[in-house]
């Protein structure tokens, strides 16, 4: 299935010049959400994933539905304040000033194989926070996937000791 073609494009979004890459119809139609979850699950069938952990919000949606392919524990990354119980954070650079990520302090067992799992790697910072809090935790991040990646952000540097993979590649 030719995934890009539920992939809507909104021009001056959120800020001019920006080019949005609006998952919203492939999760709607069911044959491509199946679709994209499948084409990210069956790469790590056998990999003995324990986890797949995903960063708010829409990581989330695809992030569970692949842990639940894998038969693995889904643990969400959220920003600050939205976790209850003792989190671990770790604040990271945006493009205009920075964010912090919590994860909550007994999310992960030491030494499980680890799925990072998200909608989109543009720049990078974002997944490289997440990656920190999971390596904090003594996890073993075993690869990252994204649905799509805006190459020339070149987002891939920031994280590039880890195996990557991206279903869709603009």
């Amino acid at each position: 299935m030719d995934l890009t073609k539920h992939i809507r494009t909104i021009p001056d979004w959120p800020k001019k010049g920006i080019l949005f890459y609006d998952i919203m119809p492939l999760l709607a139609d069911k044959d491509a959400f199946a679709a994209s979850i499948a084409a990210i699950a069956d790469r790590y069938k056998g990999k003995k994933i324990d986890y797949v952990v995903a960063v708010d919000a829409r990581g989330f949606i695809l992030g569970s539905a692949v842990a639940y392919k894998l038969n693995a524990g889904f643990v969400p990354i959220r920003k600050k304040g939205k976790l209850p119980f003792k989190t671990e954070s770790v604040t990271y650079d945006l493009e205009y000033g920075n964010g912090t990520l919590e994860i909550q302090i007994d999310a992960i067992k030491k030494d499980s194989n680890v799925l990072m799992v998200d909608d989109l790697l543009a720049t990078g910072g974002t997944m490289a926070a997440a990656c920190e809090l999971i390596e904090k935790q003594h996890g073993k991040i075993q690869a990252i996937a994204f649905l799509m990646e805006l190459r020339e952000l070149a987002g891939r540097k920031k994280i590039e000791k880890y195996n990557i993979s991206s279903e869709l590649v603009y």
